[in-house]
């Protein structure tokens, strides 16, 4: 890929003339961590090329008043990332996620600031938006492409528009490139599985797990780049292409996650989730003498059934053995890009970005049981010749034996030995980008005007559903001279049926298996998201007029904008979905019209009592198609240097975000499925002993009258929901835009006599209200549960009589689940602060050396779902009531040396993260409700503070070609454990939190080669 593309000004922050030269991009820090790579590098690019985060005005020495975090080219390549995704998952602004790689994820990327949701952070790219908000995929940008990443912390919507609440990342691409470049990493994982407390469950159960050391998830990362110069160098092409590739892990690869870790009570040894699928093949009676137990065939080929999990191989189960903790994926990437100077004052420029992803998750080849299908169970034939008289009388009771009897039941049996099943993935889209750009009226004055389009299509293909009818078919089993025959063969209602032995275990019969498919396709989803593009922008610098302070030098500058988006999302499901899962197919689109303007005005400069004294400000109204009325937005910031060395700024904006297209339709867009969780007020599977008596709730009785459930059903086993997964009603909540204030304040020290030493400490709040927050079934039971509140009890809805929350999705019920989705909240709060150093020093003949620093204190993420409700600060806390929240503490220090001649450099990297107990601990002044003593983990009460130390070496071979090798987490440290994880956080993620390393030590080899 092309070199990164740099610019100089002799300025960043209130400078002097003896400040060296700095690389200016507004802010102080970021411009010296800039300028450390120029260094290095050697390569230097014109002003006028700067890209600015936080503003449209373009001036070359643009202050920041608020905080700027850069990631530079030479940083991703230290890391040896596959994926934007690692990258950014480093920075402390940033809330962890790994969306590339987990199982219960799309595959598409995306980016959460400061723990406040993706739909509040605006994704850019060169100052345009990547896309429609919370469908973008960020891994449609190479990580070679990338010169730098800029993160601006805060509210920036009298800039941007909406979307941007948390802040802003705007990912600065490498462009009008000449020559031939090609990039190409490959990684995978060094990993010591040892012996810890899930193997010591694992064992008890009797699963195995690997030991020793392991090297596997091999990813390879490979960019070949182009361009060229023409017409006397007014014209520049460049294109590249890009292929990355992932091996998957599963999560039995990793010991300590190679089974679910459960701990139903505070003294209770650790154990394991069981699977309700066996090998040896799960049958539960829906009548008859054994009506209700959970049985499985007799491992022993005896012909009887023994309970399930009661000992023997095969009679239990892992559920999740075959579940990715790194899924497998192979994504293409190509592009253009196109500069034309036409006249020297008019500029004609375009990129083009496509991008194609494919991944999948594979589960096991089973039947579903009849829950997935309706409230009608199986049916066996009392006399099926597969059944040992034992089995028949189990099943049939006094009917045992009897020619045209039946007897309902339940077949779960897990096809061990066939192939696995795949729920796949593809994502691809492409963004377009065309402008014009210039200047004119002698300099004065510079324009841009630009039309963008992204377009994206994701594609979710589910599992095969077993056909019902051929199940049923396949049990309904007579003896044609001594041979079990389908009774639709003999009487020829379906010729090509084959016999299922269900009552004898590890059947591993494919032409069985195959028609119990019948030639099924699993269900398709498809969303395609678009959005357009068009933003016109003109910006002055007035001091041409006269139009300038009489104490500064500069004169103020402004900029003129407007902007009209289209937002389209489209749903397509097809038949086989629609009868799975529900749901319709539907279009649905929202316009915005905007104006906005900014200000920059230097009101002193170069005086005794201030070197610099600067307003800014800036405004912009917005009207949605969809909104009554219009909404505006707005920025007021300052900067003062009473000295070169130190600069303070300050800066107050109001931003607002209205539902996303997306958003508003998905709430109003009800449909419902199964999983997530299960019922608190139902009894629980006791994991040391499976097969034994299930414990109490884990909810109070108390509590449970909280989700409107009658004393007498506390405790029924009729609460059972299926596989302990109920219904999810997904949307059906009413939604109005919300608004956040926020408030940046800090200090930037550039001391003359310490030269190269650059630091900033900044103070942000960001208070949002009527906030928009994405509820998960587990959000809104623990806090019923512990609040009683009818912001989350309304989320509750149990079937009438049975108190149960299980029904079936097909049937679109309209009672029996718990409700997902967005829904305006009343406040959140997300407060902190950010601190960065940049020291770069000489060190004479040995070369010079480079330390950079990013670290972020949270000082609060609040919530407070109504007035009534007293406001919680879950900052260091994680758990049913906090989420994954974020810690209190987290940084990265960088150092790198470079060797005088600038061939070779060595970089160290020290990553922290401070530690986060469970919410049951946190004390009562944080506002978190007091929960039940039930819910204490004595054993396991939370997280420690993590460290990890990275090493990364890179060396030229000649000009032309530089080696790079990298270890990432070089001391192997597993992440945490943390029993319950599913259920106290709502994802699978192999008995930990993201914000870990999750698979071990990494280690990388890259090469670049420039013809």
């Amino acid at each position: 890929m092309p070199a990164p593309a740099q610019a100089q000004a002799s300025d960043t922050g209130a400078g002097d003339g003896a400040q060296e030269s700095q690389t200016a991009i507004g802010d102080p820090v970021a411009s010296a961590k800039l300028a450390a790579d120029t260094e290095r590098t050697g390569q230097r690019q014109e002003a006028s090329d700067i890209v600015v985060t936080g503003t449209r005005i373009a001036r070359p020495n643009n202050r920041s008043a608020a905080p700027i975090v850069t990631t530079t080219a030479a940083e991703i390549a230290a890391q040896g990332a596959t994926t934007i995704e690692e990258v950014l998952n480093r920075l402390p602004q940033v809330q962890v996620n790994s969306e590339q790689n987990f199982s219960d994820s799309e595959g598409r990327q995306r980016i959460k600031l400061r723990s406040l949701g993706y739909e509040r952070t605006l994704t850019l790219i060169d100052g345009l938006r990547m896309g429609l908000a919370n469908t973008v995929d960020v891994g449609i940008i190479p990580n070679a492409l990338v010169e730098r990443i800029d993160v601006l912390t805060g509210g920036a919507s009298s800039v941007y528009g909406s979307d941007a609440v948390s802040g802003v990342v705007n990912f600065v691409l490498k462009k009008n490139f000449e020559g031939i470049r090609l990039d190409a990493n490959y990684s995978f994982y060094n990993h010591d599985n040892g012996s810890n407390a899930v193997t010591e469950a694992a064992g008890r159960a009797g699963f195995a797990a690997k030991r020793g050391l392991t090297n596997d998830g091999g990813r390879s990362d490979v960019s070949l780049a182009a361009g060229t110069n023409l017409f006397n160098d007014r014209v520049n092409l460049t294109g590249f292409i890009n292929y990355r590739q992932s091996n998957p892990i599963e999560l039995v690869d990793r010991s300590y996650s190679v089974c679910e870790a459960v701990q139903p009570t505070n003294t209770s040894p650790l154990g394991c989730s069981r699977a309700s699928f066996t090998p040896a093949g799960t049958i539960i009676p829906q009548s008859g003498p054994r009506a209700g137990q959970i049985l499985v065939n007799n491992p022993n080929g005896n012909g009887t059934f023994i309970p399930i999990n009661s000992g023997p191989q095969g009679s239990s189960a892992n559920p999740y053995d075959n579940w990715a903790v790194q899924r497998a994926f192979n994504r293409v990437n190509l592009g253009g890009f196109l500069t034309a100077k036409i006249t020297d004052d008019i500029e004609l420029y375009g990129n083009g970005l496509f991008y194609r992803d494919k991944s999948y998750n594979t589960q096991l080849n089973r039947t579903f049981n009849f829950g997935a299908y309706g409230s009608d169970p199986f049916r066996v034939n009392c006399d099926n010749a597969f059944l040992s008289s034992s089995q028949a009388q189990d099943l049939c009771g006094a009917n045992a034996g009897v020619a045209g009897q039946y007897a309902p039941i339940d077949v779960r049996y897990r096809f061990d030995g066939l192939p696995l099943v795949r729920q796949r993935f593809t994502n691809e889209g492409y963004r377009i980008v065309a402008g014009l750009r210039g200047r004119g009226f002698d300099d004065v004055w510079s324009y841009d005007v630009a039309g963008m389009i992204s377009r994206a299509r994701l594609d979710t293909i589910d599992v095969p559903f077993a056909r019902f009818d051929n199940i049923n078919r396949s049990l309904d089993v007579v003896r044609v001279n001594g041979t079990p025959t389908c009774r639709a063969v003999v009487n020829g209602t379906d010729p090509s049926c084959v016999p299922f032995n269900a009552f004898a275990p590890f059947n591993q019969d494919t032409a069985l298996n195959q028609y119990l498919y019948g030639g099924a396709t699993g269900g398709i989803s498809t969303r395609i998201p678009r959005l357009l593009q068009f933003v016109g922008t003109v910006s002055g610098d007035l001091g041409r007029y006269g139009i300038t302070s009489p104490l500064a030098d500069q004169g103020i500058a402004i900029a003129l904008g407007a902007e009209y988006r289209e937002e389209m999302e489209r749903t397509i499901v097809n038949e086989v979905f629609q009868q799975n899962n529900g749901g319709e197919n539907q279009r649905f689109t929202q316009s915005i019209l905007e104006a906005n303007a900014e200000v920059q005005a230097p009101l002193i400069e170069h005086r005794r009592f201030a070197e610099l004294l600067q307003v800014n400000a800036g405004y912009r109204v917005s009207q949605y198609n969809r909104l009554d009325g219009k909404f505006d937005t707005w920025k007021v910031e300052g900067l003062w240097s009473p000295v070169a060395d130190i600069t303070l700024r300050a800066s107050y904006n109001k931003s607002q975000a209205a539902p996303g297209v997306s958003t508003a339709q998905g709430a109003a867009n009800i449909f419902w499925n199964q999983g997530f969780y299960a019922d608190p007020c139902a009894p629980r599977v006791d994991p040391s002993n499976p097969n034994g008596a299930r414990l109490a709730p884990s909810a109070t009785l108390q509590q449970c009258r909280n989700t409107g459930l009658a004393d007498n059903l506390y405790g029924s086993a009729s609460l059972i929901c299926p596989d302990d997964r109920c219904t999810v009603r997904e949307g059906g909540f009413n939604l109005t835009p919300e608004s956040a204030f926020t408030k940046t304040f800090g200090v930037v020290l550039r001391p003359r006599f310490i030269p190269g030493l650059t630091v900033s400490i900044d103070r942000w709040l960001i208070d949002l209200k009527d906030q928009l927050d994405f509820l998960q079934p587990q959000n809104i039971i623990g806090e019923c549960l512990a609040t009683g509140n009818e912001y989350f009890c309304r989320g509750i809805v149990r079937n009438p009589g049975t108190g149960t929350l299980s029904s079936s999705p097909a049937t679109s019920p309209s009672t029996g689940w718990v409700a997902r989705g967005s829904a305006n909240g009343y406040k959140s709060q997300s407060h902190g602060w950010d601190f960065q150093g940049q020291y770069n020093v000489g060190l004479g003949g040995v070369g010079r050396l480079d330390m950079s620093f990013n670290g972020t204190l949270m000082t609060r993420v609040g919530s407070q779902s109504s007035p009534t409700i007293e406001p919680r600060n879950c900052v260091g806390y994680f758990g049913n009531l906090c989420g994954e929240s974020m810690p209190r503490w987290k940084h990265q220090l960088r150092t790198t040396w470079t060797a005088p001649d600038s061939t070779t450099s060595l970089s160290v990297n020290w990553r922290h993260r401070g530690a986060m107990p469970l919410d049951i601990y946190a004390p009562e002044d944080t506002g978190i409700p007091a929960q039940d003593a039930s819910a204490r983990r004595d054993q396991y009460p939370g997280v420690g503070s993590y460290n990890w130390i990275d090493v990364a070496l890179s060396f030229d071979i000649n000009k032309q070609m530089t080696f790079r090798l990298a270890a990432n987490n070089i001391f192997d440290r597993d992440p945490p454990l943390i029993p319950d994880s599913r259920s106290r956080i709502g994802l699978l993620r192999g008995n930990t939190v993201m914000g870990y390393d999750l698979l071990g030590r990494q280690l990388v080899a890259g090469v670049s080669l420039r013809l």
